[in-house]
């Protein structure tokens, strides 16, 4: 089976995701074909805009990326992993920088690797399927692929307006698709009935002088309202922006300790499972994604972050209880917040040497 599909009729290029026995999870492979067909197709005339789907009949858009392939390169060497990271950011820098308009359609399980395909397109189409999360702390891993870029900027593409981001990285929070338009991660909802109809209206307007124009017009005709949110209620948005700006992950417990409300003790609950390492890195990541000049440098740092965290305790160790053994009982290390010190913080933030960083294509 090719886990990758590309197409182009009419002006409308398409990538479909075909990995179904993974949730169309990214690998290597799938990155590089990827990059190639965009490539391509970034210079042909006939191609106006490109549309990123899965395979019909499963329930994934992307699950993320090959995470069992990264914990046992992380016990090795590392080479593999390292490729796999290098490769998966140049195609969400090539998106990010893309000359045409991009359509995903997010229908299903959009988590890490699919989230970075899925934020650089100009329209981001939710469904009732959609569920949308970074949730790498709770694997020791962080949340990349852009997510110190987007996450900061959510939910309008403004720095400072919003600690929905910070909220988001940090519990590994699952949205819907209601909570999805809230926080700036959709730009459109449709149910699934209406994808034939959004799938038909794309086609129709890449022929028109301006495709961007006529595809934003088309879809915001098609699209309908989500329902109320699950999460991003006016209240806990209200908690979230007051609370998750704290300086220090030890601050940001301490101040949802001190709400005392039922949310804030569940988003207690939820930090405690995860490992204090990552969130450290995390809420760092994102406050250092916040003051980039450019997605080029976010994609440089987080290379050096995830060349390093894959070979870390922290990160085996997550893939091993949550994945692997599904014992759902990880022996961080260290197992506090106490113990990540700033200098390991530095070691995992610092260049690497000058031949190893990470470079655009």
């Amino acid at each position: 089976m090719t886990d990758l599909l590309s197409s182009v009729s009419s002006g409308l290029a398409t990538l479909t995701l075909n990995r179904p026995e993974a949730l169309h999870a990214l690998n290597t492979h799938m990155c590089r074909n990827m990059i190639q067909a965009l490539i391509a197709w970034r210079d042909e005339a006939d191609v106006k805009a490109i549309l990123i789907e899965h395979a019909p009949g499963t329930r994934g858009f992307c699950a993320g990326g090959d995470i069992r392939m990264l914990a046992e390169s992380g016990k090795g060497d590392g080479r593999e992993a390292r490729e796999f990271f290098y490769t998966e950011y140049q195609l969400n820098h090539l998106l990010f920088t893309y000359n045409k308009p991009v359509i995903a359609i997010m229908d299903g399980v959009t988590m890490g690797g699919g989230v970075g395909i899925a934020m650089p397109a100009r329209f981001r189409i939710a469904t009732e399927n959609t569920t949308y999360a970074m949730p790498e702390t709770g694997i020791g891993l962080f949340p990349d692929v852009g997510g110190g870029w987007y996450l900061p900027r959510k939910p309008n593409g403004q720095v400072g307006q919003s600690e929905i981001g910070a909220w988001l990285a940090l519990t590994g929070a699952r949205l819907k698709a209601a909570d999805c338009l809230i926080a700036g991660i959709a730009t459109h909802y449709l149910p699934t009935e209406m994808l034939g109809p959004a799938r038909a209206q794309i086609a129709g307007a890449v022929h028109t002088h301006d495709a961007e124009k006529a595809l934003a017009s088309g879809l915001d005709a098609l699209s309908e309202g989500a329902g109320n949110p699950r999460e991003l209620t006016p209240e806990n948005i209200e908690r979230i922006n007051r609370i998750f700006a704290a300086d220090s992950v030890e601050a940001i417990i301490a101040a949802l300790e001190a709400d005392g409300s039922d949310w804030a003790k569940a988003q207690v609950a939820t930090l405690a499972t995860k490992s204090p390492q990552t969130l450290k890195v995390a809420l760092r990541q994102l406050r250092e994604g916040a003051r980039m000049t450019s997605f080029a440098d976010e994609m440089r740092q987080e290379y050096r972050i995830g060349a390093r965290v894959v070979q870390r305790h922290d990160f085996i160790e997550g893939v091993r209880a949550l994945i692997v053994d599904k014992d759902n009982k990880p022996r961080w290390a260290p197992p506090t917040l106490a113990g990540v010190t700033d200098a390991m913080l530095d070691d995992i933030f610092a260049p690497l040497p000058a031949d190893e960083e990470w470079t655009p294509l």
